[in-house]
């Protein structure tokens, strides 16, 4: 691991002027000090955002959950106003990796990273949520572009993301088991959003399964999905898994998550 400058920023608004400079962001860092030691990653500097008190506030009330982008996903798991109001994001929140994970991984850092087979950008796109950053709020139909890439400038800060609370919502997840990392999972809801199936792991990107939401809009039932197939196109293809093995997981898990 190279050497690096390291600063500890006491606001969002120092943390957005070091990022401005060049310095990459940390939260939980379990994603980014992993690729540092394996030099995937090599920054000059790092802010960790861990001294930012207003970015850990969980609250729910007014038909939304907002969660501070530094909270734990054990806190999320947790917290008993978030697993009644949306059962399905508490459950994912307390089987995301490993203890270790789940105590210094963070929901800002997770959406800031879009691992394509993480499990946080499924809950936002499958519920509807919005990020909000230091300068602007982001819709998750928006926010996830690509393979690692978000909608996030250099100098944005993910200060946190608000969830509407659905009617219904469902989450399944085929994971490997030694990461537990998603080799698909998919979450689901019928609420102010609609109707919303969001699909990781599958693909290089998280991505909502059009079809399949239609199918349930017309009919909020594991038997509506009977027999549905998705495209393998575009799905990953790797030691876990063919394409069309995943695609064949989508409409499964998806029919799980419905109950």
């Amino acid at each position: 691991m190279q050497a690096f400058t390291y600063s500890n920023p006491a606001t969002v608004a120092d943390a957005a002027k070091a990022a401005a400079a060049g310095a990459k962001l940390i939260a939980g860092g379990q994603s980014l000090l992993p690729s540092m030691k394996l030099g995937l990653a090599a920054p000059e500097a790092l802010a960790d955002l861990g001294a930012i008190a207003e970015l850990k506030g969980i609250t729910v009330g007014g038909g939304v959950v907002k969660i501070g982008a530094m909270a734990t996903h054990a806190s999320v798991a947790a917290n008993a106003e978030v697993a009644k109001a949306i059962p399905a994001l508490a459950e994912l929140a307390g089987n995301i990796g490993d203890r270790q994970v789940r105590n210094r991984g963070t929901i800002g850092g997770s959406l800031a990273n879009n691992d394509p087979a993480a499990c946080y950008p499924a809950a936002a796109l499958g519920l509807g949520a919005t990020i909000h950053t230091n300068t602007r709020s982001i819709a998750a139909d928006d926010f996830f572009k690509g393979l690692y890439e978000t909608a996030l400038k250099e100098d944005e800060v993910i200060t946190a993301v608000s969830f509407p609370v659905p009617e219904k919502a469902g989450w399944q997840k085929f994971k490997q088991p030694a990461s537990r990392f998603s080799i698909v999972g998919v979450f689901v809801s019928k609420g102010p959003q609609g109707v919303r199936v969001a699909v990781t792991g599958a693909a290089a990107c998280v991505f909502r399964a059009k079809d399949l939401e239609a199918k349930l809009a017309a009919n909020w039932a594991g038997a509506a999905l009977k027999g549905a197939t998705v495209s393998a196109d575009g799905f990953n293809t790797d030691l876990h898994g063919s394409a069309e093995y995943r695609a064949a997981l989508v409409p499964v898990l998806t029919q799980r998550a419905v109950g």
